[in-house]
């Protein structure tokens, strides 16, 4: 339920500006509308991934140690994660959006349909200072790349607890299988999105441009709530339900 709303939030900073510039021939935002829109988006997706680690967490607890698994997640410290989850990145991006709005911007075209950090850094001046903006950068690729091996070393752990019993391996495909489906379909937008981004060609053209640059807008917001819902058992029925009648 998290994930969703925080997919719905990431949706609504872009949709809004979206739908009114294709009803508009002015496509312009705001400095301001821009660095917030940034901050926004990816706060937000950062957040979605300390999510993913912290069920990952969680769901290594429930099934490698479930006799311990109230004493280790426990109310305050699930509330404690949950808080760090938004904190962290919320704080990362502060920084981050703070330092990249006092560049100096020699350019105002952006080549994108919604706005990145990355992408309004490109657009300031070459006088400009951009190494704090790089230090917070990395440090922030560090601490995601932390987030990422905590998810790997969960999963070995899990699978290898799972392979010698059947009721494990049913609670395995019950829990964590929707839970690696969407950690996928949202890892691979996101590195689609920033492969492209830093090494794109400028050749392509902007209509392509455009699609792509929806990848990560569309996948990963429809999927979460879908791969989450079929879990549950109306909504299952309901879904294999209409599939029938359209098949006939």
């Amino acid at each position: 339920m998290m994930m969703d709303n925080i997919s719905l939030i990431t949706v609504f900073s872009f949709y809004p500006k979206f739908l009114l510039d294709l009803l508009s021939s002015s496509h312009v935002i705001s400095y301001n509308g821009c660095l917030m829109q940034a901050f926004v988006m990816f706060s937000f997706a950062c957040s979605d991934l300390s999510i993913l680690s912290v069920m990952a967490y969680d769901r290594y607890l429930a099934i490698c140690r479930p006799l311990r698994y109230h004493r280790y997640m426990n109310k305050l410290r699930l509330s404690l994660l949950v808080c760090f989850s938004w904190l962290i990145p919320f704080s990362f991006h502060a920084v981050l959006i703070t330092l990249t709005s006092r560049l100096t911007l020699c350019s105002a075209q952006i080549q994108r349909l919604y706005c990145v950090n990355w992408v309004i850094v490109l657009l300031a001046c070459p006088t400009n200072n951009t190494t704090p903006s790089s230090i917070v950068v990395y440090i922030t690729v560090v601490v995601y790349v932390f987030h990422g091996l905590l998810i790997i070393w969960s999963y070995i752990y899990l699978v290898r607890t799972c392979r010698g019993s059947i009721e494990n391996r049913k609670k395995f495909m019950q829990t964590c299988v929707p839970h690696l489906t969407c950690m996928f379909t949202f890892m691979s937008t996101v590195v689609f999105d920033i492969m492209y981004m830093h090494f794109g060609s400028k050749n392509i053209a902007q209509s392509l441009k455009n699609l792509i640059s929806m990848v990560f807008m569309i996948i990963s917001p429809i999927m979460n709530p879908l791969i989450y819902g079929f879990k549950l058992t109306k909504v299952r029925n309901k879904i294999l339900f209409y599939l029938h009648v359209y098949r006939k």
